[in-house]
C-alpha cells in the first residue's frame, strides 16, 4: 500500500475536528448510494419490460421472418426454400399471406390487417396467455375461425356468444375495375370469430385466419407474403439469420423480432437511456457534495499537510491523498448502492412488491432483469463522475491552501 492510499484511508475513518466534515461526507456517500441504486433498479426494470414485450410478441412474431426485399409477395417453390425447410435447426416453418381487408359485422365496418397462416403457426406459440376472450383455434371440423385483435373486436361490436353471426371479409378482385355492379369488384367470404387477443397496439388491428381462407379472399393462390421461422432450443439465432441471408441473397430480408418491430424497441431503448442520463445528472449533483467535503477536509488537515511538506513530500502526493479520499467516499456509496439495488430487484422479482396498478396486460407486476453489464456501466459511470469531481476538488483545494500560506 503506497503512502497516499494509506493516509487517505486513515482520513476516511478518522475523527475530524469539525463535525460538519463528517456530515458532508456522509451526505456525499448517501447521494452516490441512492443514485447508484436507482440506476440499477431503472435499468433492470427496463430490461424486464423488454423481456416482457419480447415474450408477448413471441405469440405473434416469429423468431425469424423472411420477406421480399421489394414487392409484397413472392413464390417459395425453389430449391433454396426446400433446403431451408430441411434445416435441422428449424422447429417450425410457416407460410404467411398478409394484406389489408374490409371487415363487416352486422351494420359495422372496419379496415383490418388480415394475416393468413398455415397449420404449423400454432407450434411453439403460447398465445393462450394473451387471449382476452374465446379460444385459440383457427380450424376445427372443417370450419375456419378467426382470431381478432382487441381494436377489431371493439369497433365491430362482435359477440363471441352469437355463433350464427359471422364476419364478412371484403378484398378487391384482381384485374376487375369499374364493374357495373360494385359488388362484383370484391371477393367476399364469411368467417366465424373464435377468440380475441390483447397484447400491444400494433397487434390490435390484426385478424388471424387460416391461409387457405386468406388465399380465397385475396385471390392469391401461388404466392405468399412471408415465411415465419421458429428455431429449436439451443440454436444460435444470429448464426441462423446470417446463414439464411447468405443463402437467399439480397432479394430477401431476414428479420428477427427486434427488426420486425423496430419502432417499439427504439422507443423502449430511447426511454431507457433518457432516464439513465437523467439519473446520471443527479449523480453529478451528488458529486458536488464531494467537492465541499474535500475542501473542508483540506482546511481541517492543514497541519498534516504542513508536516508532509516539511518532510519533503511533493505537492503531487498531497493532491493524490485528497483525490483518493474522494474516490473512497464515492466507491463506498457506489458499492452500497449496487448492493441495495440488487437486493431490491431480487425482492421485486420474488414477491412483486411494486405493481403497475392495472390488469389489462399480461402482468400487473413491474418485471426486472438484472444484467452484469448494467452493474459495470453504473460502476464506471460513478467512477468517471466522482473521479472528475475529486481531481478538480483536490487540485483547487490544495492550490487555494498554498495561496493562503503565501499571503500569510
Amino acid at each position: 500500500m503506497n503512502t497516499a492510499t494509506f493516509i487517505a484511508k486513515r482520513y476516511l475513518f478518522s475523527k475530524k475536528s469539525v463535525n460538519a466534515i463528517n456530515i458532508i461526507s456522509a451526505i456525499s456517500m448517501v447521494g452516490v448510494l441512492v443514485a447508484s441504486g436507482a440506476l440499477i433498479v431503472i435499468l433492470s426494470v427496463y430490461n424486464g419490460l423488454e423481456g416482457l414485450i419480447l415474450s408477448m410478441y413471441s405469440s405473434f412474431s416469429s423468431e425469424l421472418r423472411i420477406e421480399p426485399a421489394s414487392g409484397k409477395v413472392f413464390k417459395e417453390d425453389t430449391v433454396v426454400f426446400e433446403k431451408i425447410k430441411k434445416d435441422s435447426r428449424i422447429a417450425s416453418y410457416s407460410q404467411v399471406l398478409q394484406e389489408k381487408v374490409l371487415l363487416r359485422y352486422r351494420e359495422y365496418q372496419y379496415i383490418a390487417n388480415m394475416k393468413g397462416v398455415d397449420p404449423s403457426y400454432g407450434l411453439n406459440r403460447p398465445a393462450d396467455n394473451l387471449l382476452w376472450d374465446g379460444t385459440f383455434v383457427l380450424s376445427e371440423n372443417g370450419i375456419n375461425y378467426a382470431l381478432l385483435g382487441a381494436r377489431v373486436f371493439t369497433n365491430l361490436g362482435i359477440s363471441l356468444n352469437n355463433i350464427l353471426a359471422e364476419i364478412e371479409v371484403f378484398s378487391p378482385k384482381k384485374g376487375v375495375r369499374s364493374a357495373l355492379n360494385p359488388a362484383d369488384e370484391f371477393n367476399v367470404r364469411n368467417i366465424a370469430p373464435a377468440g380475441v387477443f390483447k397484447a400491444q397496439q400494433e397487434l390490435d388491428d390484426l385478424i388471424i385466419v387460416p391461409i387457405g381462407f386468406a388465399r380465397d379472399v385475396l385471390g392469391e393462390y401461388d404466392e405468399i407474403s412471408a415465411i415465419e421461422i421458429n428455431l429449436k432450443k439451443g440454436a444460435d439465432l444470429n448464426r441462423v439469420q446470417k446463414d439464411l441471408q447468405k443463402l437467399l441473397g439480397k432479394n430477401y430480408n431476414i428479420k428477427n423480432r427486434v427488426e420486425q418491430n423496430p419502432g417499439l424497441y427504439k422507443l423502449l431503448n430511447s426511454e431507457k437511456w433518457m432516464v439513465f442520463f437523467i439519473l446520471a445528472f443527479v449523480l453529478v449533483i451528488a458529486a458536488f457534495n464531494i467537492v465541499g467535503s474535500l475542501t473542508m477536509l483540506v482546511i481541517d488537515k492543514q497541519k498534516d499537510v504542513a508536516v508532509l511538506n516539511s518532510l519533503g513530500a511533493p505537492h503531487g502526493l498531497v493532491k493524490r491523498i485528497f483525490f483518493l479520499e474522494g474516490i473512497f467516499i464515492s466507491m463506498m456509496g457506489c458499492l452500497g448502492g449496487l448492493l441495495l439495488g440488487a437486493v431490491f430487484c431480487i425482492i421485486q422479482e420474488k414477491f412483486g412488491v411494486v405493481r403497475m396498478g392495472t390488469t389489462t396486460i399480461v402482468s400487473d407486476v413491474y418485471p426486472v432483469s438484472m444484467r452484469w453489464s448494467d452493474f459495470l456501466l453504473v460502476f464506471l459511470t460513478v467512477l468517471l463522475v466522482s473521479g472528475t469531481a475529486s481531481a478538480i476538488s483536490s487540485r483547487l483545494s490544495v492550490k487555494n491552501m498554498e495561496q493562503l500560506k503565501a499571503s500569510e
